[in-house]
């Protein structure tokens, strides 16, 4: 089974809650390469820009950022040549209100957050999972481990439903998607959820962190007294 948790938790609380458990960083940050290859912030180069034939980025966040238009500015052209894995980030903060993200490099369209997501983001970042060679070696690596080991992947997003445009998506959720077989595929019709469905969705993992602390809770009261 694979888990995502956030990055920023203390890694002695993860590791209580899976004790078994391999626990692998796949972000920017990571140590290890192979586990840090699967950053959208890693600069594998030739990444096509969707909408724009003939034109590569480096990196898929470089794609995502360089794409967005803000009520002050249109695209960034640097964003796609960024190999440094920092200073990518585009920000309301410093731009202003976003517009969208532009439909390709030389288009007038801008898409809404979530089209964006699925016609820009995912596409670009299982472009990156099926073709660069060393991040598909790595994948089936751990999809071949995950058959009989929990593995858990730490990432700053644990927004695994592509749908819920309430928070960013962790690119550890599509990895995870991409093993289990339910990346969302192409030409396929999908739908954002609505505010009462992310108002639900919300609750519910809300409601099984509580439970999970009660039965942790309990298995603690149990070893007590055996």
């Amino acid at each position: 089974m694979i888990y995502i948790e956030n990055k920023k938790r203390k890694l002695e609380k993860i590791q209580e809650q899976y004790p078994n458990a391999d626990i692998l960083d796949i972000t920017s940050t990571a140590s290890a390469r192979y586990a840090q290859i699967l950053s959208p912030f890693f600069p594998h180069g030739n990444i096509p820009i969707p909408f724009s034939p003939g034109h590569y980025a480096t990196c898929v966040e470089g794609i995502w950022q360089g794409l967005k238009v803000f009520e002050s500015c249109g695209i960034d052209m640097d964003s796609f040549t960024n190999t440094t894995m920092s200073g990518l980030k585009r920000t309301v903060r410093r731009f202003g209100p976003p517009r969208g993200h532009q439909k390709g490099l030389n288009s007038t369209e801008l898409l809404n957050y979530f089209d964006a997501r699925m016609l820009i983001y995912l596409p670009t970042y299982k472009w990156v999972l099926d073709n660069v060679a060393e991040v598909h070696k790595v994948v089936m690596h751990i999809a071949e481990r995950a058959k009989d080991h929990d593995i858990v992947f730490l990432d700053y997003n644990t927004n695994t439903e592509f749908r819920d445009t309430s928070t960013p998506i962790s690119h550890a959720g599509l990895v995870k998607l991409y093993i289990e077989g339910k990346y969302p595929q192409e030409g396929e019709t999908y739908l954002p959820f609505t505010a009462e469905e992310i108002a639900q969705r919300k609750e519910a993992i809300k409601e099984a962190k509580k439970q999970a602390k009660k039965n942790k809770k309990e298995n603690k009261q149990l070893n007590l007294f055996e």
